[in-house]
């Protein structure tokens, strides 16, 4: 299938992070910076309605191949996806696009921006959660908390897709996160996640910042860790912060074999 053009990217903008709760939603700041990080501490990257995805990421479209591995038509997660159009692009791969949001305002705003029709079901035992799903199959969008999400809900993946997901997690909810990912993950699974390095005694986040050796601490026992790609993402929007570096790391994370180390 023929990819389409890529669109220009905008740079990262911390400041359109919304933190949310099950059922509230505290919008940014008029300074610009995220609001304290309360509620439940669900974090995500463009879930506030007002927030516009004006591009499909450059990485997910550079890294594509290694998720995919020589594989087609795989079926790929997306955490804390927001309204995020890599879940669309993905699909128009042919891919299959699993994603969980707690806020149903961003869910919606998905479909309707992207023109999808869909169905709206409870997801049998599981209270209170339902799944948005694309009338063609290709798309499912969980509504629900992130940490209540299971494989018995949806099965493993084949690829994970991590952008604003982690980042956007509480440092202290970062091990369960962590578990909860590779439990999610199949055999033969290829995790590409993108994470941000920074000084957070001058930045308190979210984003917060994940260099390698936390990365490391979060999945080294379990999963082999690869860095794809460390590069400059400093603008003049952290430096605004008082940010004089700004680091954005991507990683390739699969699951250890019998073979491998366990170091």
């Amino acid at each position: 299938m023929e990819r389409a053009t890529e669109p220009p990217v905008q740079p990262f903008q911390p400041e359109l992070i919304t933190i949310l709760s099950v059922d509230c939603k505290e919008k940014p700041t008029a300074s610009g910076k995220p609001p304290g990080s309360g509620l439940h501490n669900f974090v995500k990257l463009g879930s506030h309605p007002g927030y516009k995805v004006v591009a499909w990421n450059r990485l997910l479209q550079k890294y594509l191949d290694i998720i995919l591995n020589g594989r087609k038509q795989i079926r790929i997660f997306v955490p804390l996806c927001g309204k995020s159009r890599d879940m669309k692009w993905l699909a128009d791969q042919g891919h299959t696009v699993v994603g969980v949001e707690v806020s149903e305002i961003a869910v919606k705003e998905f479909f309707a921006e992207q023109n999808l029709s869909y169905t709206q079901e409870s997801v049998q035992g599981f209270a209170g959660a339902e799944v948005f799903q694309s009338t063609d199959g290709k798309l499912f969008l969980f509504n629900c908390n992130m940490f209540d999400f299971t494989s018995v809900i949806a099965g493993k993946f084949d690829g994970i897709w991590d952008r604003g997901s982690l980042v956007a997690v509480n440092p202290s909810d970062r091990q369960h996160y962590a578990k909860l990912m590779t439990t999610l993950m199949d055999k033969g699974c290829q995790y590409l996640l993108d994470a941000f390095t920074y000084d957070q005694e001058k930045l308190s986040g979210p984003p917060f910042s994940t260099p390698p050796h936390v990365i490391h601490d979060l999945y080294g026992q379990s999963c082999n860790i690869q860095l794809l790609q460390s590069s400059d993402a400093l603008t003049d929007r952290q430096r605004m912060w008082g940010l004089d570096s700004f680091t954005e790391q991507v990683h390739l994370i699969t699951l250890k074999t019998n073979t491998d180390s366990c170091a």
